[in-house]
């Protein structure tokens, strides 16, 4: 019994180490011309068209907390969809801009 509380103490230690490694990223959806616009400060430009390939050639790991945003919310919606079923599993859709930039409290 001792050896499986041990056991267990440790997984939960791992895990908890793990996940302070995730990190927040912010993915702006929309066109390269929307983005160059104006977009979240800090935010990557990632086109929901182009989201399971390119997210896969930086370094956004699948555990990382992915905030999407658009114009809408539509965009962001579908690439949310695309980017759970290539396994990312803490992406969250943050609607249109203004919504994202209020969530965020970001200029």
């Amino acid at each position: 019994m001792l050896n499986f509380k041990i056991v267990v103490a440790t997984s939960l230690g791992l895990l908890v180490a793990l996940s302070a490694l995730a990190k927040d990223v912010v993915i702006d959806v929309r066109s390269e011309q929307e983005f160059q616009a104006g977009h979240v400060d800090g935010a990557l430009n990632i086109p929901h068209t182009a989201i399971a390939q390119d997210i896969l050639k930086t370094k956004v790991a699948k555990d990382d907390h992915v905030i999407l945003y658009c114009q809408t919310g539509r965009r962001s919606g579908i690439a949310l969809e695309t980017l759970k079923g290539i396994g990312f599993s803490n992406a969250e859709n943050y609607g249109g801009i203004d919504q994202a930039k209020r969530r965020l409290q970001k200029p």
